[in-house]
């Protein structure tokens, strides 16, 4: 039976990264990870190149840096949660997105590169979870300066994930697929 990646308590996690955790509304992260990257890819696959390149308003992200910039945090997220799973208390640096982006150069990489990228992503970190047990799933270390169990870091990946989910839908307009079990709009 595969392991429930129950809610994380409020001192799992630093302050600011309840605004993810609270996009999911079940108790159990483990179907918002497995489902919900197939949304996301469904809502931007179809899109062409060069409407992907598109913003929203003069200095915000491309949809493909947005994409781009999802990868880059379930990369950094899944990393913290290998060490911290580990036993590794080192406390581990943070990152800054808006040095990543630009430097990403997202922008010039096609379209489905980015997908097929968040896909294997994805299917790594779900590869990562399964050789968790209870016992990683609780470990704590820092990030960030900020307190994490390897749990909150996966509830951190799926719920950032909504989070550019439903930025893509309402500011770019783009339709979204049905969602997954335990998703808020």
């Amino acid at each position: 039976m595969p392991l429930t990646l129950s809610r994380p308590r409020e001192d799992e996690f630093g302050p600011y990264y309840g605004k993810y955790l609270c996009l999911i509304s079940t108790d159990d992260a483990r179907p918002a990870l497995e489902d919900r990257c197939r949304e996301t890819l469904a809502m931007v696959g179809g899109l062409g190149d060069q409407r992907a390149l598109e913003r929203y308003a003069p200095g915000k992200w491309s949809i493909k840096e947005t994409l781009g910039h999802v990868c880059d945090v379930e990369r950094v997220m899944s990393y913290r949660a290998l060490r911290l799973g580990r036993g590794d208390r080192t406390p581990l640096p943070g990152f800054d997105e808006n040095l990543y982006v630009p430097n990403s150069r997202a922008d010039r990489r096609p379209l489905a590169g980015l997908c097929a990228e968040l896909s294997a992503l994805r299917e790594s970190t779900l590869a990562l979870i399964r050789g968790f047990d209870e016992e990683a799933l609780m470990r704590r270390g820092e990030a960030s300066g900020q307190p994490f169990s390897v749990r909150a870091l996966l509830w951190v990946i799926a719920g950032h994930e909504i989070h550019h989910a439903n930025l893509l839908r309402d500011r770019y307009g783009l339709a979204a697929a049905p969602r997954a079990a335990g998703v808020k709009p």
